[in-house]
Order: structure tokens, then sequence, then C-alpha cells
């Protein structure tokens, strides 16, 4: 590896970072920083017309940063496919449920926020659960709201909990709990994600944790 350097020897160094190359016949250029590069000593310093013209390379992003950017990506399309209008059918409750919990396991609770389909009716509420595990509050908040919503009315529920939709989806004791609740609908919402009622299932369920409370709406 070649790196460019000053008159007495020392790294060239704008901003911490040296121009290096890895033959003195390939035009890529690339940045690395000073503290990382180590002159081998007894080697020659080549003049500068002993590398060809070159041309800087952009840093290639990170397989992390690249992980970001996509799960940011996601993020942002469910969160804007769960309040693009018409997401929730015209006859369905609007329902919210999230879970806290401070340690794992450790005090819990749960948030709820419900919407009648006419717009007209909003319905809050929060659970302290005592000592439960974040996914215990996730499922039982949305249990929660199935025995809040009247019987026979439909509901769109949103969540931010992997586990509850599996739980839900595949979980015969909690299928059989929401077997009278025809129509249902159990769809992912990102977390902390702009979306504003979700937002506030989150509060109200951190709120119950705070306050080692619970004031649920009539059934």
């Amino acid at each position: 590896m070649l790196a460019r350097v000053k008159a007495d020897g020392a790294f060239d160094a704008t901003s911490g970072r040296v121009e290096i190359r890895y033959k003195p016949t390939d035009p890529r250029v690339y940045r690395a920083a000073d503290r990382n590069l180590e002159r081998i000593e007894g080697e020659v310093v080549l003049p500068d017309d002993a590398c060809v013209p070159g041309e800087e390379i952009a840093k290639t992003p990170t397989p992390s940063s690249t992980k970001e950017d996509r799960s940011s990506a996601r993020k942002a399309e469910a969160a804007a496919k769960a309040l693009a209008p018409g997401a929730v059918p015209k006859d369905a409750w609007t329902v919210y449920a999230d879970g806290a919990c401070s340690g794992n396991p450790g005090p819990a609770g749960l948030g709820i926020v419900l919407l009648s389909p006419d717009g007209e009716t909003r319905l809050e509420g929060y659970e302290y659960l005592g000592t439960a595990t974040n996914n215990v509050a996730e499922l039982t908040a949305i249990l929660r709201a199935a025995e809040i919503v009247p019987a026979g009315q439909v509901a769109i529920v949103h969540t931010d909990s992997q586990y509850s939709i599996g739980v839900l989806t595949k979980g015969a004791k909690v299928k059989a709990a929401l077997a009278p609740r025809r129509g249902w609908q159990i769809r992912y919402v990102p977390g902390h994600a702009g979306v504003p009622l979700n937002e506030r299932a989150d509060e109200l369920a951190r709120e119950s944790v705070t306050r080692r409370a619970s004031s649920m709406p009539n059934k």
C-alpha cells in the first residue's frame, strides 16, 4: 500500500485522513485515517510522478448503515400505509394498542386508543399489570381492546409488536379469545414513527408504569 507523505517523510494528512493507493499503476485513490497507518522503515519515498493520475473513490456505505437505511425506509412505508385514506374500512373501529415494560420482566403496563367507525367516539385507557414481560403487556393491550369494542363490530387493530401478531395468528389460546371477533384484522405499525394514535398508546402505556395505576374506559 502507498500513502502520500511530506518531504520529511511524515504522512500528508488533511483533516486527519491520508491519500492512499494499492499500487502506483492503480488510478483509484482512497482516504485512510493517519492513526491507522504505519510507515515501514527503510522503504524508499517515491516521487509524485511515480503514480498515474488518480481519481478519489467515495467511501462505500458500511453494511450496518445500509441496513439502518432500509429499516428506516420500511418504517416510513408502514407508517404511511397505516395513515393512508381508506386504510380502515368505514364500518370498523380503529384500535391502537401498545405495551411498556421497565426491565424485562419488570413493572409493565399497557395503553389503548379506540376510535369508533363514525369518528365521534374516542376511548383511551391504560392499565398497570404489575411485574410482566413486554410481550405480555403488548398482547394484553390487544385483548383489552377486544373486550371494549362492542360485540359484533369489526376493528382494525394496530400494534408495533411482531410477537403479538405472530401469537394472534398462530396461538390457539389467543385465537380462541378473539374467535367471536369476526372480521378483525391485526396490522403492524412501526413504533416511534410519527403515527399519532400509536404514539398516544405508547404514552398511555408508559404512564401506567410510571404511576403504577390503571384507568380503563367502560366496557
